[in-house]
Parts: structure tokens; sequence; C-alpha cells
């Protein structure tokens, strides 16, 4: 390992990441590792880690290569692997946009959800194509403190429990993952969003992702909830081939989620790189202990 690693950081809607370029998957880069440089304190500080390597250069992309060159490895705030991070996607592509290896337009990037279709407007925000929402059928409820909510069992790669409630406020601090039922609907946890009304088609939510706690943003989060609010207001665009748009504000700022008619779901939103840096190698390994 050399004793400088190069990083950069950035957000979407002020869902940060610490960015590791690494394209021939040359770093070990262990749970412990990634909570370190996530460490707001101690680190450098942010709600997950993307790692940039090519697809071919990793095992579990290999698969990928011939579709997307590159491949998101993301990690959560506490070390653990994601499948999907709807923010991160759009910050990966500023990345390599900025690193000059894409341009303006369309690209593709494989995740451990599949690959992800993202265009980049000239000079504005980044459309993510996450793919169709899949809704599991069953009752699932929430809580926080003695309150409890029926929520929307809906997965975008990964898990999403969409509570509608009357005041954001009632979602607690969100530090601990907000107790669900039953217990085998999300056997590896759940992102859960708390949503309310701000006008027609037009939401605000907050939400406790998995590994992470409260955020100040999650775009497939965005996504669960365009869906989980669409099908409450009757709205199926598969049934209807009318497409449903829905302004999501997250506590971070705001995003434009678009369910299309073939059932497709697109996310419209800023991506900014902020910094960029240089790791100590020796504090990492320290860290890690």
């Amino acid at each position: 390992m050399s004793t400088r690693i190069p990083f950069l950081k950035g957000h979407g809607t002020e869902n940060d990441f610490v960015i590791v370029p690494d394209p021939e998957n040359t770093l070990d880069l262990p749970p412990a590792a990634v909570a370190a440089l996530c460490d707001r304190r101690a680190g450098i500080g942010g709600d997950g880690l993307l790692h940039v390597v090519r697809s071919a250069a990793h095992p579990e992309a290999t698969h990928m290569a011939g579709e997307a060159e590159w491949f998101m490895d993301y990690r959560n705030g506490d070390g653990s692997i994601a499948e999907m991070c709807g923010n991160g996607v759009r910050v990966f592509a500023r990345y390599l946009q900025r690193a000059g290896h894409v341009t303006e337009g369309d690209l593709a990037v494989a995740t451990r959800g599949g690959v992800k279709n993202v265009h980049i407007a000239k000079g504005g925000d980044v459309t993510v194509g996450m793919g169709r929402a899949l809704l599991p059928e069953g009752d699932v409820t929430v809580s926080v403190g003695d309150r409890s909510w029926p929520a929307r069992n809906v997965n975008m790669g990964n898990p999403h429990a969409v509570a509608f409630v009357d005041d954001l406020a009632h979602a607690g601090d969100l530090y601990t993952p907000p107790p669900f039922s039953p217990a085998a609907a999300y056997p590896s946890g759940v992102n859960v969003e708390f949503v309310v009304d701000r006008g027609p088609r037009h939401v605000a939510m907050r939400v406790h992702e998995r590994g992470a706690g409260e955020t100040r943003s999650c775009g497939t989060g965005a996504c669960a909830v365009a869906v989980a609010t669409a099908r409450r207001d009757g709205a199926d665009p598969v049934a209807t081939g009318a497409p449903a748009t829905y302004i999501v504000d997250v506590p971070g700022g705001t995003l434009v989620i678009t369910e299309r008619s073939d059932g497709e779901i697109e996310m419209t939103g800023p991506a900014e790189i902020v910094a960029e840096g240089e790791i100590d190698a020796d504090w990492l390994e320290n860290a890690v202990g």
C-alpha cells in the first residue's frame, strides 16, 4: 500500500460520501477501514464510501463489465456492504466526469443492484435510471416510541418501509433503527422513510438508512417514497400508461422522481464534488487496529 491514498469528498442533496478511486481494485478496505474514514470526528466523514473500481477488476462486477466499465463498490458508513445508493450513483458519475473518464451525456454504472443508466446533463443535474420497484405483499408496521404506523414495503434493489405520518417530528431522532414487524419482512434490516404531504404530487421525507442512521437524503428512499405515494394516490403508471412525477423534499434538498409507463423509475438531482486530498495510509492502518 502506498503511504498516501487519493480520496475525494462529494454529496448529493447532502447525502455525503468519501470517494476512493481504485481502478484496478488494489486497495484492501475492510469494514473497520471504511468506518474509520466515514467517522465525522476522527476521519474524513461521510454517510458512506464510494470505492471506484473498473468492473473487470472486481470479482462481484466482472459479469457486468461488458455493459458498464465502472463498478460502484458502495459501503455504508459503518463499513457494511449495501446493494445500491441512488445519491451515491449520481456522485459516482460526477466523479467519473471530473476525472475525465466520461463526459456529459449517457453512461452505465455497475452496482450490486445491477447496471444503472445515468445521464449527466450539460452543466446541471444528474439523472439515474433506478430500475423498477418491487412491492412485496404483506402488512408491515414501523414504530417510534409509543406511535406505530402501517408502512408500504418497497424494494428498489434495497429494502424500504415507507410510512405516512402527520408530522416529520414524529420520526424521533432516528439515531437508532425504528422497530418494524414482522421481522421476516426485512431479514437484513431496512431503510425506513417517514413521509408528509406538501402539495399535489409533492411530499417531504426523513429517513433512517441501514448502517448510517438518519441521513440528509436517500435516493433509493426518495424513489420508494414516490412509488408508495403514487399507489396511495391511486396512480400506477404501468396500468394507466401515464407517467407519474413526484417532487420529494429531503432535509438536504429536492429530488424529482418519475415512474414511467413501462415501470422504470428515474431520479434527477444535483451531485457535487467539494474536495480532494490524500489519506495517510499509516493513519488508516492504525485506525483499523
